[in-house]
């Protein structure tokens, strides 16, 4: 499949109740190309007026009685798979959108979309199995749970993966009965909207699914703290988790889910096989050009194969092809705006401030668009700016220890614990490092395997609830405890 090189940008008006609108203010945001730096659109910003409109319609399309409360669970199902398989069709040009907007190259774009396919199809498949439990509670009463849809959902996704978060939050929220908020990050809004076209093509009665563009500090914070919203789920940074869970309680006490930063380890010990240890650990760090909440950032290797395994993927990296991403030879694009490009080179700067080994890149790359090398550095210590902050970027330190104690103690010396990863071939060392590292996820001889079946979130401050799987249909309804008393004699 080649990609579409321009492909025409069809929607970029708020989409509530089925239809496409403008703002009430008539206020537009740009949203851009990061290959060129150059403005692709201007997109409606909703605002106060936009978002009690979109909550009043999400409102309506959830009352008891509504056709979309009323609906068979099967057929909600059914409509989920017709989404999907929407999406399936128009894959071509929605991966060719992706990559206009977002930068990632064609290949990547295209295994984001059959991703966020499946997880639909998981989801739809779920619609007619949640249920309750009948329970033998003591006394003359018979007594059942019912797990009912929480209401209307806002859901905040990130800039990073626009159509796998787009699933990842939609698949559940809808299987178990909610309506839902919709807001794409602003530097990539156009594949969301798009999305909401086959909203009303598959059927989907108007006010369940709304999609309101705008920036995080405005339309974002307004659903966060609306009142009249019962649930918000959040995918980005922890200091804007953190604002979102302050803006939920001090409301209507919503229910919160956050999934947001990580620092994630990946031990390398001396028994690996080193050319998986080298493909792996480039994978986990270099995916999506660093842009990855779970990337393998701090990639810890055992000192008696430290030496051969920085040889090794500095030779590889290097080998790291940059430039267009709708060129098929392109493996490594853009980082997606200016903003996270400064952030980047900066933390690049502070690597070699404090002492780290520079082993390739460190630069910016060109003359337009956020292209940074791919880079690596050695000798990185714990305390260096470079092994502790986030960088969200393509950015690998190499970092070395002795013995497994030790380096499970520094993988789980901070604040976050989102993903972890080990690459042995001993199971007793791979049995200690998983129950030992605090981590929401750990893969061994493997990173970032994630899928529908499985669960995703974060330990401390990467995050509280999971998504996927079915843990993640639990953060979307409620438990409803039903107790009827019975006559201790037929009449």
């Amino acid at each position: 499949m080649d990609p579409i090189r321009k492909p025409e940008i069809k929607y970029t008006q708020l989409f509530i109740n089925n239809e496409f609108v403008n703002s009430s203010g008539g206020t537009t945001f740009p949203t851009f190309n990061p290959t060129t730096g150059e403005k692709l659109a201007d997109v409606q910003e909703a605002f106060q007026t936009d978002v009690n409109k979109t909550v009043q319609c999400a409102h309506e399309a959830f009352k008891p009685g509504s056709v979309w409360r009323s609906m068979d669970a099967s057929d909600r199902g059914r409509l989920i798979r017709k989404l999907s398989d929407l999406i399936r069709r128009d894959i071509h040009y929605i991966s060719s959108l992706e990559v206009l907007n977002n930068g990632k190259p064609f290949a990547e774009a295209v295994f984001d979309i059959e991703c966020a396919i499946q997880t639909l199809e998981y989801y739809a498949g779920y619609a007619d199995k949640i249920h309750g439990k009948t329970i033998p509670a003591d006394g003359d009463v018979f007594s059942y749970t019912r797990h009912e849809p929480i209401g209307v959902c806002g859901q905040i996704i990130p800039w990073n993966y626009p159509m796998v978060m787009l699933s990842w939050k939609l698949g559940p929220a809808l299987a178990c009965g909610n309506t839902v908020i919709l807001k794409p990050a602003e530097q990539t809004p156009l594949t969301a909207l798009y999305t909401g076209s086959l909203v009303v093509e598959a059927g989907f009665p108007p006010g369940v699914i709304n999609i309101l563009p705008g920036y995080g500090t405005s339309t974002g914070a307004l659903i966060a703290g609306h009142n009249d919203i019962d649930k918000v789920a959040f995918t980005g940074s922890t200091e804007v988790g953190k604002l979102i869970m302050a803006s939920a309680g001090a409301s209507n006490t919503k229910r919160v889910t956050l999934e947001m930063g990580g620092k994630s380890p990946l031990v390398i010990m001396d028994d690996a096989d080193m050319d998986e240890a080298i493909e792996i650990a480039y994978n986990a760090l270099f995916a999506n050009m660093g842009q990855c909440c779970c990337a393998g950032t701090r990639t810890f290797v055992q000192e008696g194969i430290y030496d051969e395994f920085v040889k090794k993927m500095v030779e590889k990296v290097k080998k790291r092809v940059v430039g267009d991403p709708f060129d098929s030879s392109t493996t490594h694009g853009p980082q997606i705006d200016e903003e996270q490009f400064n952030k980047i080179l900066g933390l690049i700067q502070s690597g070699l401030t404090e002492g780290a080994k520079l082993e390739c890149g460190g630069k910016k790359c060109g003359d337009h668009g956020y292209f940074v090398e791919p880079t690596v550095f050695s000798d990185v210590k714990d305390e260096m700016r470079i092994a502790k902050e986030e960088i969200f970027g393509p950015v690998m330190q190499i970092l070395k220890f002795r013995t497994l104690q030790e380096v499970i103690d520094r993988a789980n010396n901070t604040r976050y614990g989102l993903g972890s990863g080990l690459i042995t071939k001993d199971l007793n060392t791979a049995m200690m490092f998983s129950q030992s590292v605090q981590a929401g996820s750990v893969w061994v001889n493997c990173y970032d395997h994630t899928t529908s079946q499985t669960p995703f979130g974060g330990f401390k401050m990467s995050g509280q609830g999971r998504e996927l799987g079915a843990d993640g249909l639990h953060e979307y309804y409620e438990i409803k405890t039903v107790t009827i008393k019975i006559p201790k004699k037929c009449s």
